[in-house]
């Protein structure tokens, strides 16, 4: 079962929500849908389920028009951020009601709602109402009440949100682990960059509205298309930076200079902008090229077992992604070091001419 979206668009009272977007989901995948809040990534979900039907373009299942088809003429599951269940029915009859709905035989209703609920590990709670479970064997049931039907296409929406860090991280690696086996896909809408790297597969980037680049997820993390999807799958957003190339070196606001090195070289004389990334910046030099920039610090935002540490020159802002806990006080005068090997470099349009090669990590 194939789904592709041709030409879709979506207006509602002359506002454009979803901005003629093209897509194709082959059977089998999974595929992030990463944007931020009022992206359109709801928007383009509903309009797969047939909840909602396109202002313009065409959506097809396995070569299909099924643009007017409605949605319970389509064999689509889908699972939302809200634990949605039936609060007057037992985890068994939520997993099953699909099934009924489908007029399967009991056998086969029961040997399904097992076999999903064993699963998804909360064959334990059959019997038990969904305000007798935690949040995370709520949602569990709503996602076997998903899975449950075998559907083609399965569209998770931010399911895992309201959850707590370690049953997000809990549930994700299930997830990835439940479609392997399966042929159908899976569509999973985040706001998180760190989630669609977690889950892999593929990540289609969308800002109002439109599409800005689909492909396998590691490929639009190491070569965003323009600067708004390196900005977006990045967590902190990806550092940019004004500069310009001439013959021999780079310069930075005509007060930071470096020598052009073998990466670098290829790019014309002109203006351009330079990303890098926040993880990439150290508090010591780790190669040779490492530009050394004397900065005062802004905050230090500790989370965890991170530091988010916020820090300017007279010319730009930065923001370096630390391991381990590092405490600055407000205004302390600090060097930092970014390679200029690991930089990024954007057009004046803001389209990408330069990636860094062999980045493996973060």
């Amino acid at each position: 079962m194939s789904l592709t979206l041709n030409n879709v668009s979506r207006v509602v009272d002359g506002e454009t929500w979803i901005d003629n977007v093209n897509l194709s989901l082959e059977p089998g995948s999974f595929n992030v849908l990463l944007g931020r809040t009022l992206s359109g990534k709801t928007t383009l979900m509903r309009l797969m389920a047939g909840l909602d039907r396109p202002t313009n373009g065409q959506i097809m299942m396995n070569g299909v028009d099924v643009t007017g088809v409605p949605v319970r003429e389509r064999n689509i599951s889908m699972v939302y951020q809200q634990f949605i269940n039936y609060p007057n029915m037992t985890v068994y009859d939520n997993i099953a009601s699909p099934l009924r709905l489908a007029k399967m035989s009991n056998s086969e209703i029961d040997r399904r709602v097992r076999e999903t609920a064993e699963m998804l590990r909360i064959d334990s709670y059959l019997d038990r109402m969904p305000l007798q479970l935690s949040g995370g064997q709520q949602q569990r049931t709503a996602m076997a009440r998903a899975l449950v039907k075998d559907s083609q296409v399965i569209l998770f929406d931010e399911p895992l949100v309201n959850l707590d860090y370690k049953l997000r991280e809990e549930l994700r690696q299930e997830l990835r682990a439940l479609f392997k086996a399966r042929n159908c896909i899976a569509v999973y809408a985040t706001t998180e960059p760190n989630e669609a790297l977690a889950l892999s597969g593929n990540t289609a980037v969308l800002h109002e509205g439109k599409l800005l680049q689909f492909g396998e997820t590691a490929e639009v993390y190491h070569r965003p298309k323009d600067i708004i999807t390196a900005e977006m799958f990045s967590e902190p957003p990806i550092n940019v930076v004004p500069g310009r190339v001439s013959e021999t070196e780079v310069t930075f606001d005509e007060t930071v200079h470096f020598q052009l090195n073998n990466d670098l070289r290829p790019l014309e004389p002109g203006n351009y902008r330079f990303g890098v990334r926040a993880s990439h910046i150290g508090l010591v030099p780790h190669s040779d090229d490492d530009l050394e920039l004397p900065v005062q610090v802004d905050l230090a935002e500790i989370s965890g077992s991170e530091t988010f540490l916020h820090v300017h020159n007279p010319h730009f802002d930065l923001v370096l992604h630390l391991s381990g806990v590092h405490e600055y006080h407000v205004d302390q005068q600090i060097k930092v070091y970014f390679p200029t090997h690991k930089l990024y470099a954007f057009n004046e349009s803001g389209r990408l001419v330069h990636a860094p090669a062999g980045l493996g990590g973060r």
